[in-house]
């Protein structure tokens, strides 16, 4: 077990941080999958490493930010300025999700912007 501020995570907790985040893609094959991808990565592997387990809490508060600024955006439809807002949305959470994925995989620890941070 290693220490989050301490040395370097093993390259096996590196690799389970790198798949907390990217198993979100999930969502471009099944609905809610941006969310189950985290979550089942996370809790499989949280007890792991206290590096895996806070980056999964990471990715999955960032993929419930993700999904509830989508929802809001598919209400914005009905005016149409949910249509270039859920555009934006969707390459904004592609782009940073390949950032923490890329962190996590080298063993740093990666902190999202605009995320609302329900699990502590």
């Amino acid at each position: 077990m290693n220490d989050i501020q301490g040395s370097t995570p093993s390259k096996e907790a590196r690799q389970w941080a790198m798949f907390c985040h990217f198993s979100a893609f999930f969502g471009l094959a099944i609905p809610f999958g941006n969310l189950l991808g985290p979550l089942i990565v996370w809790q499989l592997k949280k007890d792991f490493d206290p590096f895996v387990d806070a980056q999964g809490k990471e990715a999955l508060n960032f993929q419930i930010s993700v999904s509830l600024a989508a929802l809001l955006c598919f209400l914005l439809m009905l005016v149409m300025i949910g249509f270039p807002l859920l555009a934006l949305v969707g390459i904004t959470a592609l782009v940073l999700t390949i950032i923490a994925g890329i962190k996590a995989n080298e063993g740093q620890a990666y902190r999202y912007p605009f995320s609302w941070r329900l699990i502590k």
